[in-house]
């Protein structure tokens, strides 16, 4: 069963092992976030600073569980004026079993039910189409060309979230 959670606190060493295993898997798509990061002292304190800003409701950050193993994460970030920038990255593990759909559209519901966001963007790199398919089933459409850690990207956005449903299977949270 799939169950999609708040970021909390004592989240912090089961998201750290999920980075570590999928650090390679990531880096085929996405920019490494750095050595830094996988470090126990480094990774603590970007734990601790996104939990401030999500107390904060600049962002709002999610992880999503399977059995009660975390397999991904779905983020809102820099959340003003009714838009916030959708962030996502599912394990290697659970890639292609419609995971990321169904929590990128759990989250798209939260985005305007429970957090007030009228519009969300997102980005992906030209070589990431499992992550284009994800947006563009759960209504995203393609807004323009843009980078992604340096690497050449596609923009995407996704207006009215309360009138365009998303068609993914529930997730419970």
């Amino acid at each position: 069963m799939l169950t999609l959670e708040r970021l909390r606190a004592d989240h912090a060493d089961a998201l750290l092992a999920f980075e570590r295993e999928n650090r390679a898997y990531f880096a085929r798509t996405v920019p490494d976030r750095g050595d830094a990061y996988f470090t126990p002292d480094g990774f603590a304190a970007r734990h601790r600073a996104l939990l401030e800003e999500q107390h904060a409701r600049v962002c709002h950050f999610h992880v999503l569980l399977e059995d009660e193993l975390l397999i991904g994460r779905v983020n809102l970030m820099d959340a003003a004026d009714g838009s916030a920038e959708l962030g996502y990255r599912v394990g290697e593990r659970a890639a292609g079993r419609g995971v990321a759909t169904a929590a990128v559209a759990q989250v798209c519901r939260l985005a305007a039910t429970a957090y007030g966001l009228t519009s969300l963007t997102a980005r992906t790199t030209l070589d990431n189409p499992a992550s284009m398919k994800v947006l563009t089933r759960n209504g995203f459409t393609p807004a323009g060309d843009t980078t992604v850690g340096g690497r050449p990207g596609l923009r995407y956005v996704r207006r009215e979230l309360a009138l365009v449903p998303a068609p993914a299977p529930e997730i419970e949270g």
